[in-house]
């Protein structure tokens, strides 16, 4: 018993001792390295490479994370090849609710005008007589449709249709894509 006191006692003194170090002293460091490593400037000469350089260039085909890049050509076997592929990218299997209500905002913005707010191909512009044969997004009028050919028409245009890559987002063409589809299933309910 009166050596578990000791010890005990010694515990409580070495904690006691340890704690009322000077501030002002950094105390033991056993590895200093480990704690300011020799950083480089970004613009400062480096020499730990052969050209000397502390900012490096990026490695030719790197993205950033999670970025989806379609880099098809605007021709006509692009499109062909875009109908062929049926799924959505990983990132963009599933969109919420905010996502899809701002892919509804969109289409109303830059679709509706056209394709109609149903996706009927009855918008406004071509009730007016300004198009005609803007296809409506039902299976029976477009039976090949897929989410990329979809994100393929918007990235490039298609017929008569311009590109909408300058004013739609790459990440928002997704939930433009999303709300399409939706449309395409409420057309197909409704027949």
């Amino acid at each position: 018993m009166r050596t578990a006191l000791k010890l005990l006692i010694a515990g409580g003194l070495l904690i006691t001792v340890s704690c009322k170090r000077d501030p002002s002293q950094p105390g033991r460091e056993y590895m200093p390295n480990m704690y300011r490593v020799a950083s480089y400037k970004t613009y400062e000469p480096n020499p730990n490479f052969k050209d000397s350089l502390g900012a490096r260039p990026i490695v030719h085909g790197t993205v950033p994370r999670g970025y989806f890049v379609y880099d098809a050509p605007n021709t006509p076997e692009a499109y062909e090849a875009s109908l062929k592929i049926t799924e959505f990218p990983e990132r963009y299997k599933t969109i919420s609710e905010k996502d899809f209500e701002e892919g509804k905002r969109q289409f109303n913005i830059y679709c509706a005008v056209c394709h109609g707010e149903k996706g009927d191909g009855n918008g406004v512009l071509v009730e007016k007589g300004k198009f005609a044969g803007v296809p409506s997004y039902s299976s029976a009028s477009r039976p090949g449709l897929t989410p990329m050919s979809i994100y393929h028409v918007i990235t490039h245009g298609k017929g008569v249709m311009g590109s909408h890559a300058a004013q739609v987002l790459p990440h928002d063409r997704w939930k433009v894509v999303h709300y399409v589809l939706h449309l395409r299933k409420e057309l197909d309910n409704n027949n």
